[in-house]
């Protein structure tokens, strides 16, 4: 029985992976997440300090070089995640850096909330955003074989 089924795996050829047809749309759907999030983090954080300084801002009532460098690191991300958009299977690493670099970051910011009770608006400002992107550009990115295929 082996030697047949041996065989016909030589007869058909390897298996390659197979392009669904839900996969173009999901190429679809993160090239719009990746363009909302590239503008939300270029143009978008900087006045949601202004608005709610306390569930974004960790220094308020002026601009702090802290706010400052981030400022400048979210909309160096974003520049790139537009970039990406354009073939986000070119950018895997980029887009998985941005999805566990949130993660990380909404993390630590959750326990330094915790910790510090000035803080505890930031469980409900940023905290939750940097979540939500990680979990929508973490689920619209293909892995492995899938990214492979689509490529």
């Amino acid at each position: 029985m082996p030697a047949i089924q041996a065989k016909r795996i030589e007869e058909v050829g390897p298996r390659q992976p197979v392009l669904t047809m839900a996969e173009p749309a999901r190429i679809k759907y993160l090239r719009v997440a990746l363009q909302i999030v590239g503008v939300i983090f270029i143009a978008g954080i900087y006045p949601l300090t202004i608005v709610w300084p306390s569930g974004w801002a960790w220094h308020t009532g002026h601009i702090s070089p802290y706010l400052q460098m981030i400022l400048g690191v979210y909309a160096t991300l974003g520049v790139f995640l537009l970039i990406a958009s354009r073939k986000p299977l070119a950018h895997l690493s980029l887009i998985w850096f941005t999805v566990w670099s949130s993660i990380v970051h909404a993390g630590i910011m959750a326990v330094q909330s915790l910790t510090n009770p000035e803080h505890m608006a930031h469980l409900w400002g940023d905290v939750p955003a940097l979540i939500i992107v990680a979990t929508v550009l973490g689920l619209l990115t293909p892995r492995g074989a899938e990214a492979k295929a689509s490529s």
